[in-house]
């Protein structure tokens, strides 16, 4: 059975009505104090060691792969009168102007001689072998000492390797050369009775001798028509346009061809004296050359340079 609800009196005449519940009063915000910063210490920077940079090995060029060009070296700046191997050549003389041009040169200097000094063809035959890449000056002071001691083939022979040694050391290969001056010595004892051959195989066959030491005896010591042609005749032969070629023989054969005949026994003194002072390798001196009219060099000098100071 359900239970009978309660029945409310209703308030009496003159009670306090009933008390509400009061409603909460609110709460003041809380003042807060702002909070100091908070002191913090620097921090000491962290000592750090160097790096010791690393060895390294230095590259291997790379290989070029098959098939790809390769670089061509810089080729370095040719002399502008050219050298003793690679002379500038000029165009060919036609042959009246190459007469013209050794006659020049025979007119200035009528009776030419070698500079090399010698009493005999022997005393000639020697001085020559030794003049091979030195200067006739130093091999003139090397024999002023050598000729007194020994200028006969038997004397040369009693001297000795050692003795000829002893006067030719200031020249450029003086120990083959003092060799060489022995044994063509004893050839010449031995094949020839002591007498010097007018006979080129026969010259040629002589240790140290060539075909140029054999053209100048045969031309200063029999006065032969022969043309020896050295760095100063192959020079010019090809600067000038007189004999141009390629090899020593080339020029030697064509200036024999272009000399008119009665001029061709002292050709060899006019050329390699002209060679020697006038048209020189570094710096020819156009300026005063007795055939420059005849030449066909193009890059003539046309004037006198001052001194280098130094």
């Amino acid at each position: 059975m359900k239970r009978p609800a309660r029945a409310t009196l209703p308030p009496e005449a003159g009670a306090p009505p009933p008390r509400q519940p009061e409603a909460p009063a609110p709460e003041a915000p809380k003042a807060t104090a702002p909070e100091a910063p908070k002191a913090t210490m620097p921090e000491a920077p962290k000592a750090t060691t160097p790096k010791t940079p690393r060895a390294t090995a230095p590259r291997a060029p790379k290989t070029p792969t098959a098939g790809a060009p390769k670089a061509r070296p810089a080729r370095p700046k040719a002399p502008l009168h050219g050298t003793a191997e690679a002379p500038r050549r000029a165009r060919r003389m036609a042959a009246p102007q190459a007469e013209a041009f050794i006659r020049a040169l025979a007119a200035s200097n009528p009776a030419p001689e070698t500079e090399l000094h010698y009493s005999s063809p022997y005393t000639l035959l020697v001085a020559v072998a030794l003049s091979a890449q030195a200067t006739d000056v130093s091999v003139n002071k090397a024999t002023a000492t050598l000729f007194p001691a020994a200028s006969t083939p038997e004397a040369m022979v009693a001297l000795g390797e050692e003795g000829v040694g002893q006067h030719i050391r200031s020249i450029g290969l003086w120990k083959t050369k003092a060799k060489n001056v022995v044994a063509l010595s004893r050839l010449l004892i031995e094949r020839h009775g002591g007498a010097v051959p007018a006979d080129r195989a026969a010259l040629e066959a002589l240790p140290g001798v060539g075909r140029k030491t054999a053209n100048v005896v045969l031309n200063v010591a029999f006065g032969e028509e022969a043309m020896a042609v050295d760095t100063h005749i192959f020079r010019l032969g090809n600067r000038t346009g007189l004999a141009p070629g390629k090899t020593p023989r080339a020029v030697e054969d064509e200036l024999m061809k272009r000399i008119p005949p009665d001029l061709l026994r002292d050709a060899h003194h006019w050329l390699i004296l002209h060679g020697r002072y006038i048209c020189k390798a570094r710096l020819p001196e156009c300026w005063h050359c007795v055939a420059t009219a005849h030449c066909n060099y193009k890059d003539k000098v046309s004037f006198r340079l001052p001194p280098s100071r130094s």
